[in-house]
C-alpha cells in the first residue's frame, strides 16, 4: 500500500489502530507474533566444512591429486610386489610433497572463501534502540525490534526512527534521510497525502527506518517494520546479489581448466604411447615396465600444472594491497586489487563522495553586490571576493552577516581534534560558518552588553506552511522582526532593498535580484533570502506571524552547495585520460547533480543528458541498455535503480566500480565488480558492503588505485608469464624424452624421465616462485595509465602472450633436453644427468625472470632496480646448486654432485635463449619504431 498517497485517517483505518490509545498490549503482541521482529535478516553462513571441501574442486588441484593417487599405487607396487624399496621410496616422497601443495594452495584458497560478508549483521547492529510508543493510552519506551505496525510513536530531535513511520503530527519536524536519498539536506516534515508517484526523496509525510530526528518533533504511525521497510528492502537486495567474480579469478579459472584438459591428455597419450610401444616390440605389457612409464606420467602431471600459481597470486595481490594501504585505500578481498586495474566505470554517489556532504555558502549577494567565498565545509576561514574584482568593504555586507547568524539556533564546535563539527539544520549552520569567517557570531553578538545591546525576544520557527523563521530582538531599545525564508515566498513580502547602503523600493532592483538569483539556481545553488524590519514594541511582544512577516527590508541572498571534493577535478581527469568513464548516481535533483557534474569534468555540456528515477520507471531494460554506456548523471534514483544501471552497464561487459558512503549505496557496492566506500563517514554498513575503503575519503585515492591495479596486474601477468614458460619447458622436455629417446643412451634407458617429479616441485615452487613473489614488487611501467583498461573477458593469454609463452618455454625446453641427450651420451649416471637437466632448467628460468618483467625486453629495465628480485634470484639459484650436494636431497629428490666447471658451464649456457630471442626482439623494435618514425615525418 503507497500509505504517502492516502490520508492519515485513511492509514490509522488500515492499520486498525488508534491516533488517542494506541495499541492495547494483547493487540501488540498478536501482530509481533504476525509479522515477527522489526529486525533484518540474516544470510546463512556456509559451513567451514564445506567452504574446504569446495577447495579441493578447483581444477589443478584434481591434476595433483591424480598424480598423488599415480605415485601412491607406483610406490604400493614397488613395496608389495616388485620389492623394489628405493623406487617406492621415492614415489612415496613425491606423493608426500605434492599433497603439501595441495594443502598450500586448498589452505590459501579456504582462508579467502572463509573471510566472511557481514553487511547484514551491520544493518541488524542499527537497530538496537527504544522508541517512544503509545500503548494502552499511555506512552511508553518500547525495544525497537518489539515495535508492530499499527504502534503510534512519537519522536523528537536526536532520535533514531525505527520502522516506517507515516506521519500523523509534526512540528518544526526535520529529518536527515541521506542514508536513503543521498541528500545531504535535511527534509521537512508534513502530514498531508501526497500523489501516487511520488519519488521515495519527496515523500515529506513519510518517516524511514534508520533515519535521524534532526530538529522538531511528530507523532507518526508504524506502517512497516523489519524486511518490509525501505531499510529492509535494501537489505533484500544484498542477500539477492550473488558476490561477482573478479576478472583475474575467471581468467585464472578459465585457463585452469583448459591446463586440466591439456595435462589429462599428454598424460594419457603419454602412457598409452609406452604401452602400445611396448606391446608391438616385446609382445604383452609388464607391470615392472608400467611402473617406469607412470614415474614420467607423474613429472609430466606435476610439471603440467604451476603448482604455485595461487599461492603467488594470493601473495602478489597481498603485495598490491599493501601498496593501496600505503596510499590510504584498505583492500578486503585481496583479488579486488587487481579488479581496479580493469575498472572501465566508476559509478559515484554525489553526496559525501564527490562533494563532502557539508552545506556551505559558496556565494551571497548583499547591499547590491555579489561576493564569491572562499573555503568550504565547517572551518570557519575564508575571505570574501566581490564578483566585480572591487576592494572589500565588510560594512557592506556586516548587516547581512549579522541578521543571518541571529536568525539562526545552529553552531559550530571544534571537536578534540580541533575539527569543526556541526550542531543544527544544515541550512542554518553554513550560515553559521559564514558568519563565522567574517567574525560575526550569534553568541558574541548576544553577550556583548556595550554599544550593542542585542537580545532576543521572540522566535517564530520555521514551518512547511510559511517557509520562514522570524527571529525578533532588542537592539539598544530598538525592535527589529529578521526574517529569512524561500525567495520566491519572502519576494512578495518585501518592500524594500539595501542598495549601496540605503534602502530603496524593491520594484526598482528587483530585475537584477532576480538575475542574480537564476545565475545562483543555474550553478545548482540553493538560495535564501534574509531580510529585516524596524518594528514597535507592541508588535515585536504580540504581533503575529503574518503581521512581522510583511514590508520587509531585502538584505541579500545566500547561495548554499554541498559542494565539490576539492581533488575530485583532477582525479575525474586523469581516470578520463586512462579511459575510465566517470558516472554519477545520485539520489539529489536533476539540477543540483548536473552542476556539480560539469563543476568535475564529468560532463562538459549543459546539454548533457540526465535520467532521473522517473525516467528509469518509465525505461525498460532495453531502452535503458540503449543509454546506459553514453550517460554520466542519473538523479532522483533509488537503490534499486542503482543496481539496475550498474547490471546493464555490467550487461555491456563493462567492469564497474561503485563508491558510496549511505546505506542506500550498500546493494549496489555489493552488486558491482568492486565497491568502495568511504572510510571516513561512510556507514558500517558501506563498508561492510565494500571491497575497498578509502580511509582518507577522497576520490583521489580511487584514481591511485586504479594505478595500482593495472600495475599489480601487469605484475601478475609478469609472473603468469614467467611460470607457464617454465611449465611449458618442462613438459616438452619430458615428452621429448618419451617420444625421441626409443633406445638406451649410456646409462639412460628409454623410460628414464629427464626430471623427477620432485625436481620438477622444487623448480616450481623454489627457484620459479619465489622469483615471482618479487616481482610482485615492480613499480609499474612509465604508460600504464596511458593504456585502455583490460577487458575482463579477454584472456591472460592474449595480446601476444601465448606465443611468447610458446617461443621462450620451447626453446628453454629443447635445451634442457639436448643438455640430457649430452649427459647421457658423455657416460653421466641417471642421477647426473637428470641433475645436469635440473639446474638447466633452474638457470634458464633464473635468467627468463629478468625478461618477464616488461612487456617489451629485459634491455629496457635496469634489473638490480627491483631488490627483492635479485635477493630471490640468488637465493633461488644458491640453494638449487645445494640440494646436489647434499646427501638428505640426492636421495629424496635423486640430484648428484657435478663438478665446478660443469655448475659455470651450465650457469652460462642457460643464460644463451633469454639474451639471443630478447636481443633479437629488441633489434626488430629499433627497426619499428624507425620506421613509424619515418612515417611520422614524412607525413
Amino acid at each position: 500500500m503507497k500509505w504517502y498517497a492516502h490520508e492519515a485517517t485513511t492509514v490509522l483505518e488500515t492499520l486498525d489502530t488508534s491516533r488517542i490509545r494506541g495499541l492495547t498490549e494483547d493487540h501488540a503482541q498478536q501482530r509481533l507474533a504476525e509479522f515477527g521482529p522489526n529486525e533484518l535478516l540474516k544470510t546463512k553462513r556456509e559451513p567451514a566444512w564445506k567452504m574446504l571441501l569446495s577447495s579441493f574442486k578447483e581444477p589443478l588441484i584434481v591434476i595433483l591429486l591424480i598424480a598423488t593417487g599415480l605415485a601412491l599405487a607406483s610406490a604400493a607396487y614397488d613395496f608389495f610386489v616388485s620389492g623394489d624399496s628405493g623406487h617406492a621410496m621415492a614415489s612415496v616422497y613425491e606423493a608426500i610433497a605434492i599433497v603439501l601443495i595441495v594443502m598450500i594452495n586448498s589452505g590459501v584458497t579456504f582462508h579467502q572463501t572463509r573471510t566472511a560478508q557481514k553487511s547484514l549483521d551491520a544493518l541488524a547492529d542499527m537497530r538496537q534502540h527504544h522508541m517512544k510508543v503509545l500503548r494502552n493510552n499511555s506512552w511508553t519506551s518500547v525495544i525497537a525490534t518489539h515495535l508492530v505496525p499499527g504502534d503510534i510513536v512519537s519522536v523528537k530531535a536526536g532520535d533514531f526512527i525505527e520502522g516506517d513511520l507515516r506521519w500523523l503530527k509534526t512540528a518544526e519536524l526535520q529529518i536527515d534521510e541521506s542514508h536513503l536519498t543521498g541528500e545531504s539536506d535535511a527534509i521537512q516534515k508534513t502530514i498531508g497525502r501526497l500523489p501516487d508517484d511520488t519519488e521515495l526523496g519527496d515523500r515529506t509525510n513519510m518517516g524511514y527506518s534508520g533515519s535521524t530526528v534532526v530538529n522538531g518533533n511528530g507523532i507518526g504511525v508504524v506502517v512497516a517494520t523489519g524486511m518490509k521497510t525501505e531499510l529492509g528492502k535494501i537489505s533484500g537486495l544484498m542477500q539477492a546479489v550473488d558476490n561477482q567474480k573478479i576478472p583475474i579469478e575467471k581468467s585464472v579459472h578459465g585457463l585452469s581448466k583448459k591446463l586440466m584438459i591439456i595435462a589429462a591428455v599428454i598424460i594419457a597419450v603419454t602412457i598409452g604411447y609406452d604401452l602400445v610401444k611396448q606391446l608391438f616390440e616385446v609382445g604383452h605389457i609388464s607391470m615392472d615396465s608400467f611402473g617406469g612409464i607412470s614415474a614420467t606420467a607423474i613429472a609430466i602431471a606435476v610439471a603440467s600444472i604451476p603448482d604455485a600459481m595461487p599461492v603467488v597470486l594470493s601473495i602478489v595481490l597481498t603485495i598490491g594491497a599493501k601498496m593501496l594501504a600505503s596510499q590510504k585505500g584498505l583492500v578486503k578481498s585481496l583479488s579486488s586489487v587487481e579488479t581496479l586495474g580493469s575498472t572501465t566505470y566508476i559509478a559515484s554517489d554525489k553526496t559525501g563522495t564527490l562533494t563532502k556532504n557539508e552545506m556551505a555558502v559558496t556565494r551571497f549577494l548583499a547591499n547590491g553586490h555579489v561576493y564569491n567565498v572562499e573555503g568550504d565545509g565547517y572551518t570557519p576561514i575564508g575571505d570574501f571576493i566581490r564578483n566585480d574584482g572591487t576592494a572589500v568593504n565588510p560594512k557592506d555586507y556586516r548587516r547581512f552577516l549579522e541578521v543571518a547568524v541571529l536568525n539562526n539556533e545552529a553552531e559550530i564546535k571544534p571537536d578534540t581534534l580541533q575539527n569543526w563539527r556541526p550542531f543544527g539544520n544544515p541550512t542554518d549552520v553554513s550560515l553559521v560558518v559564514l558568519g563565522a569567517k567574517d567574525n560575526v557570531k550569534r553568541d558574541v553578538l548576544l553577550e556583548d552588553k556595550g554599544d550593542r545591546d542585542i537580545d532576543i525576544v521572540r522566535i517564530l520557527p520555521f514551518d512547511s506552511t510559511r517557509k520562514m523563521m522570524t527571529v525578533v530582538i532588542k537592539e539598544n531599545k530598538q525592535y527589529y522582526s529578521l526574517t529569512k525564508g524561500a525567495p520566491d515566498v519572502i519576494k512578495p513580502l518585501t518592500k524594500f532593498a539595501m542598495m549601496d547602503g540605503q534602502p530603496v523600493p524593491i520594484q526598482s532592483v528587483a530585475p537584477e535580484i532576480e538575475k542574480t538569483m537564476l545565475a545562483f539556481a543555474k550553478d545548482a545553488l540553493r538560495t535564501i533570502s534574509i531580510t529585516q524590519r524596524e518594528i514597535s514594541k507592541e508588535e515585536a511582544l504580540n504581533a503575529s506571524s503574518a503581521e512581522l512577516e510583511r514590508n520587509l527590508t531585502f538584505l541579500g541572498l545566500v547561495g548554499i552547495i554541498d559542494p565539490p571534493r576539492e581533488e575530485v577535478k583532477a582525479s575525474v581527469r586523469k581516470l578520463t585520460q586512462a579511459s575510465v568513464n566517470v558516472v554519477m548516481i545520485t539520489g539529489d535533483h536533476a539540477m543540483t547533480a548536473k552542476a556539480i557534474a560539469k563543476q568535475l569534468g564529468i560532463i562538459e555540456s549543459d546539454d548533457a543528458r540526465v535520467i532521473t528515477g522517473r525516467d528509469l520507471e518509465e525505461m525498460d531494460d532495453r531502452q535503458l541498455a540503449d543509454v546506459v554506456l553514453d550517460t554520466r548523471v542519473y538523479a532522483r534514483v533509488t537503490p534499486e535503480h542503482k543496481q539496475r544501471i550498474i547490471k546493464q552497464l555490467q550487461a555491456h561487459e563493462q567492469v564497474v566500480g561503485m563508491t558510496g558512503d549511505g546505506i542506500n549505496d550498500a546493494p549496489a557496492l555489493k552488486a558491482a565488480d568492486i565497491g568502495i566506500a568511504m572510510g571516513i563517514n561512510g556507514t558500517e554498513v558501506t563498508k561492510d558492503a565494500a571491497d575497498l575503503i578509502l580511509l582518507d575519503d577522497k576520490f583521489t585515492t580511487i584514481e591511485k588505485s586504479v594505478e595500482s591495479g593495472r600495475t599489480i596486474f601487469a605484475n601478475i601477468l609478469n609472473f603468469m608469464r614467467h611460470e607457464l614458460t617454465t611449465n611449458v619447458a618442462e613438459v616438452l622436455s619430458l615428452l621429448l624424452g618419451v617420444f625421441l629417446i626409443t633406445s638406451s643412451i649410456g646409462n639412460i634407458t628409454e623410460v628414464t624421465p629427464t626430471l623427477t617429479a620432485l625436481m620438477v616441485l622444487w623448480v616450481n615452487m623454489i627457484s620459479d616462485s619465489l622469483p615471482s613473489f618479487a616481482l610482485g614488487y615492480d613499480e609499474a611501467e612509465s604508460d600504464v595509465m596511458k593504456q585502455q583498461p583490460r577487458d575482463a573477458k579477454q584472456s591472460i593469454l592474449a595480446n601476444g602472450m601465448l606465443q611468447r609463452v610458446l617461443l621462450r618455454g620451447g626453446v628453454m625446453g629443447a635445451m634442457v633436453f639436448l643438455a640430457f641427450i649430452w649427459a647421457a651420451s658423455q657416460g653421466y649416471t641417471v642421477a647426473q644427468s637428470q641433475t645436469i637437466v635440473f639446474l638447466t632448467l633452474v638457470f634458464g628460468q633464473l635468467w627468463h625472470v629478468y625478461d618477464a618483467r616488461s612487456v617489451k625486453t629485459l634491455f629496457d629495465r635496469n634489473p638490480f632496480s627491483n631488490s627483492r628480485l635479485t635477493l630471490a634470484v640468488g637465493f633461488a639459484a644458491t640453494s638449487s646448486i645445494l640440494v646436489t650436494l647434499m646427501p638428505f636431497f640426492n636421495n629424496v629428490m635423486g640430484t648428484a654432485p657435478l663438478t665446478m666447471t660443469m655448475y659455470v658451464l651450465i650457469i652460462v649456457i642457460s643464460a644463451v635463449p633469454t639474451f639471443l630471442i630478447s636481443g633479437i626482439k629488441k633489434l626488430m623494435n629499433r627497426d619499428r619504431s624507425k620506421s613509424e618514425l619515418v612515417v611520422e615525418r614524412a607525413k
